[in-house]
């Protein structure tokens, strides 16, 4: 480990306060630039019409009408054309008589296949229920 002598430690004495210093100058530049923000917003003697700064409607007219077309050029690119929808198909009355017929089979065949332990099921529920 190398000795710390005198003029080591003053060295770095020295530098340190050099950093203090140059710390010290960039808060105080911060804070100075803070200082008129605070100012700004609050409202001066000089203007007192609080008409300054604001964009007259022509102005804001302007800048939407450009918004809307770039918006309008960037949404042009990257949307694809869409390809025609196909027409709703449609059930024919044959088809769904089909349909129906098919489905009063099945449920009469699961009320037969069921009937007798719905039944016992049935009483034994009324029973309770009464």
């Amino acid at each position: 480990m190398a000795t710390l002598t005198k003029e080591i430690i003053d060295a770095a004495i020295a530098g340190f306060e050099a950093q203090k210093q140059h710390i010290e100058t960039q808060l105080a530049e911060l804070r100075a630039m803070l200082s008129p923000a605070s100012d700004r917003s609050a409202p001066t003697p000089q203007s007192t019409s609080g008409k300054e700064g604001r964009m007259s409607a022509a102005g804001r007219k302007a800048i939407a009408e450009a918004q809307r077309k770039r918006w309008a050029a960037l949404k042009g690119k990257s949307v694809a054309p869409e390809a025609p929808k196909k027409p709703k198909r449609k059930l024919s009355a044959a088809g769904r008589a089909a349909i129906v017929a098919a489905l009063k089979q099945r449920w009469a065949a699961k009320k037969a296949a069921g009937a007798g332990q719905t039944a016992a099921t049935n009483k034994t529920t009324r029973k309770k229920s009464a």
